[in-house]
């Protein structure tokens, strides 16, 4: 078996990856709302951002909002598998995570189209956008969605860094480098395919048939609003599971609301540099990208990437995201 048709394995051992067409001026994009409902002024905000890059936004479905999703079940699975058959529409940006991404993928069906498209998200995305790997090979974007990141402007606080964006949709010409703005845990080099997401998503995948192959691969893992003991319990569980026992280097990110309960208590750094030190690879941690208070970076996941842990680190992207 392949990437196209889902081996796990076969994908991340290196089998060429299914790249979606890099966007242009006047590219049509969807918004799609796979989990939990947003505020309309702040989806206003976001669609606005997007036009500011050039990009025509499709009107999206109404929806009410069932429960704490946004919409039932089928509704969001029907409009996810709509923009993908959508000729028109060049690439998918949720409206917002929270929760019920997962919810889509049982009996989730995705025919062979001829191109993959951008499906670019973080948080709640992470279940789609690793179902899309696992099973169809698909580089996919973890970056800024419309009411979470976009909707707080370029380069500002809560908002999305706009180089890194634009990269990863438009760039056809070779790779670029982003400054992580963090710190290395461990330091040293590594090269491999970026994978992951957010944490508590990437662990969810356990048991599933969609679960995460990280072998050899750099694996990105942020979260917000853990305590540091659920952080400890979450990268336990996936120590414990094998999925730490081949990755090349570890992309951190900076964890907002997750500070100790108690003063002098360990926080979330002093977790993953405890758990994560001993597997002797590049570490860097602190990192804006998912969730974060800062200008997020956006982060192809799929691609060959070089990770270089010293001082605030440095990810080398080593290939577009996206083709001509």
């Amino acid at each position: 078996m392949n990437a196209t048709t889902g081996s796990p394995a076969t994908v991340a051992a290196g089998a060429t990856a299914r790249k979606p067409h890099a966007l242009r001026a006047g590219s049509v994009i969807a918004p799609i709302g796979p989990a939990s409902p947003a505020a309309p002024p702040r989806i206003e905000l976001g669609i606005a951002e997007l036009r500011r890059l050039g990009l025509h936004v499709s009107d999206g479905a109404v929806r009410e909002p069932h429960e704490f999703f946004a919409g039932t079940t089928e509704e969001r699975r029907a409009e996810f598998l709509h923009a993908l058959a959508r000729t028109d529409v060049e690439a998918l940006v949720a409206v917002r995570g929270g929760y019920g991404s997962n919810y889509l993928l049982n009996g989730l069906e995705i025919k062979e189209f001829a191109q993959p498209k951008s499906v670019l998200g973080y948080s709640d995305l992470t279940s789609l956008q690793i179902f899309l790997w696992q099973k169809h090979g698909w580089v996919s974007i973890y970056g800024p969605m419309i009411a979470a990141g976009l909707d707080g402007g370029a380069s500002a606080a809560k908002g999305y860094d706009k180089d890194s964006l634009i990269n990863a949709l438009f760039k056809t010409d070779g790779g670029w480098s982003l400054v992580l703005q963090g710190e290395a845990l461990v330091a040293g080099e590594a090269q491999g395919k970026i994978l992951g997401g957010c944490l508590t998503l990437v662990e969810t995948t356990l048991g599933t048939p969609w679960e995460l192959d990280t072998r050899g691969v750099i694996l990105l893992l942020a979260d917000r609003g853990m305590k540091p003991w659920q952080v400890d319990r979450a990268l336990m569980h996936l120590l414990q599971a094998g999925k730490f026992k081949a990755v090349r280097g570890m992309l951190l990110g900076d964890f907002p609301e997750c500070e100790a309960p108690v003063a002098g208590s360990p926080t979330v750094r002093d977790v993953c540099q405890r758990i994560l030190s001993p597997l002797g690879v590049p570490v860097v941690f602190g990192a804006p990208v998912g969730h974060t208070m800062r200008a997020m970076l956006t982060v192809p996941l799929g691609v060959d990437g070089k990770l270089s842990a010293r001082g605030a680190g440095m990810l080398e992207i080593l290939e577009p995201a996206v083709t001509a």
